[in-house]
């Protein structure tokens, strides 16, 4: 019997899971082979795999009709578990949803290639996204963590990143050391204040259960019952990332990510992340995962972009040879 825990957050109770939990019992009343129990806010189900997904996407449907229209009727329960019943393909075919963030909306796969990574990631406890900018790589290996975190799967996050940026130096920047390496964390900040409220975020960010650190803040440490993000991957040196890949310890994921063609080292430095590819080729239980110019979700013109530098890179590599 497998075992699921949905942390509702930004939600009512009594809205959400009605008079004396009777929306849920509605639901568990549906699936008389699984356990369903509510308290407080959280939701705990037991039962199989296949049931078990498809309570999940059940309450997820719930949940994005709560946060439309502000209140969940036994009828909307019924007619949600109608749909499921119903349903031509099976639900895990749908986009699904992460997580909802600090404002309510839904954090959910967007192309293909995000979807791919999902799944990857549910199998393989070490997992490489390989991509251009905008592809939403980093984007989705946060909300995977926070969603980890929400679940209980793991006790922490730690969100590391290598302090290497094109033509600056961090010993001109005004500051003390973690003024000059938080710019270079913005990104990982942003996203996670999309999908944490506030007060949460900066609770999670004091009590070290959610740590942001450059990424020589890893040597010697053993991470144990996290989920660990290595971003910008391919500005790490070899050493750099033989020294990341073995700070997993046990029941910890890992997700690396970086995008090839932005490597900012020094031209006589090869990249960790590249010799990396190479190297562990061959080794069993890694995942990969490749996305492209069709994943962008920035402005369409980053789409555009991205295929003009490809093409220039071609055309002067052809030059080259």
């Amino acid at each position: 019997m497998v075992e699921k825990v949905i942390t509702l957050e930004n939600v009512s109770l009594i809205d959400f899971l009605g008079i004396e939990n009777n929306n849920i019992r509605e639901v568990a009343a549906a699936f008389p082979g699984s356990r369903i129990i509510s308290r407080g806010n959280e939701i705990r189900i037991k039962g199989s795999t296949v049931e078990i997904v498809r309570i999940n996407d059940i309450l997820n449907s719930l949940l994005e009709h709560y946060h439309k229209y502000g209140k969940i009727t036994q009828e909307n329960v019924h007619n949600y578990i109608q749909q499921d019943t119903d349903a031509d393909l099976p639900a895990a075919a749908e986009p699904e949803v992460l997580l909802y963030g600090s404002k309510g909306a839904a954090i959910k796969p967007k192309t293909e290639n995000q979807r791919k990574l999902l799944e990857s990631a549910a199998q393989h406890d070490l997992v490489f996204a390989i991509g251009p900018a905008g592809t939403g790589k980093t984007y989705i290996s946060v909300a995977l963590a926070v969603r980890s975190l929400k679940n209980k799967e793991v006790k922490k996050i730690v969100i590391t990143r290598p302090a290497v940026e094109a033509g600056e130096n961090l010993g001109f920047l005004p500051g003390d050391l973690k003024e000059k390496i938080d710019p270079y964390l913005r990104p990982i900040y942003d996203a996670l204040d999309d999908m944490i409220p506030p007060e949460k975020l900066k609770y999670y960010l004091d009590n070290r259960i959610i740590e942001i650190a450059p990424l020589a803040y890893m040597r010697g440490r053993t991470l144990h019952n996290a989920f660990i993000l290595l971003d910008e991957a391919q500005n790490t040196t070899p050493m750099q990332m033989k020294m990341f890949l073995t700070r997993m310890g046990p029941n910890s994921k890992v997700i690396v990510t970086g995008d090839q063609s932005q490597i900012d080292l020094p031209r006589n430095q090869k990249s960790g992340l590249i010799e990396s590819l190479h190297i562990l080729q061959n080794v069993k239980g890694i995942g990969y995962v490749k996305l492209d110019a069709k994943d962008v979700v920035r402005h369409r013109l980053v789409r555009e972009i991205i295929n003009a530098y490809a093409q220039s890179d071609a055309e002067n590599g052809n030059r080259s040879a």
